[in-house]
């Protein structure tokens, strides 16, 4: 698949993203392909996936829906854990996905790698890549090293303080004024669909919801806690 036949496919369409970690009732190779099916006939025009389900979710996936996947592991939970290495790009692409996500913040990788080598080693393996980004510097060098496409993903998780109740929309206008021509993917806390409007009036090709579609404990945390805090009518 090329960036222009992927742009074609979700540029103003909704990515969904099928994740759940270690510990969740959801963490299952069996019910993220379920959640992705459901997504994918709700309307999604492709499926982020993999995470710490790492390969085994990217390959199911893969196999079951017939729209784009972009896949990723996650390898660890400090420093560059999201593909981190030009190995773990090029399994994600081997198991079916069309792109892989990684991370482009600038951090050095584990397997002292750049994301050079895995643009590179992206490529020739005939997947393209998403540059995860944080920052405005970043999505520019990523562009710079050959990235296909820039996500916001990483927005507000880098420190310092703590991660926003909202999503970066300035980093994506950011970036669009800056990068005019860049494929530029919206993604992290879009929790309502005005917030994913709002990232398409702020430039972005596409976005990607996860946790709002995807985690029924969160959505169900949502209206606990709404209706625990709810007074009775007076009388």
């Amino acid at each position: 698949m090329t960036i222009d036949e992927l742009l074609a496919t979700v540029r103003g369409r909704l990515i969904v993203s099928c994740q759940a970690p270690d510990g969740h009732a959801l963490r299952d190779t069996a019910t993220q392909v379920r959640m992705a099916e459901a997504a994918v006939a709700g309307g999604a025009a492709a499926i982020r996936c993999g995470g710490y389900g790492g390969i085994a979710d990217v390959s199911a996936i893969a196999a079951a829906v017939a729209v784009p996947v972009i896949g990723l592991t996650k390898e660890g939970t400090e420093g560059v854990y999201i593909t981190p290495s030009v190995a773990s790009a090029v399994r994600v692409i081997e198991a079916g996905a069309q792109v892989v996500a990684v991370d482009a913040t600038g951090r050095p990788h584990p397997d002292g790698s750049t994301l050079a080598d895995q643009v590179a080693a992206v490529h020739a393996a005939g997947g393209l890549l998403m540059a995860d980004v944080a920052a405005l510097d970043q999505a520019i060098a990523a562009v710079e090293a050959g990235a296909d496409l820039v996500g916001s993903t990483l927005s507000g998780y880098l420190g310092p303080g703590p991660v926003p109740s909202g999503p970066d929309l300035r980093l994506v206008h950011d970036i669009r004024r800056r990068l005019r021509t860049a494929p530029l993917v919206a993604e992290g806390r879009y929790h309502t669909p005005e917030l994913a409007a709002a990232a398409r009036a702020a430039g972005a090709d596409t976005v990607v919801v996860g946790t709002a579609i995807t985690d029924p404990a969160w959505i169900t945390r949502q209206f606990a806690t709404e209706v625990g805090g709810a007074r009775p009518p007076l009388d």
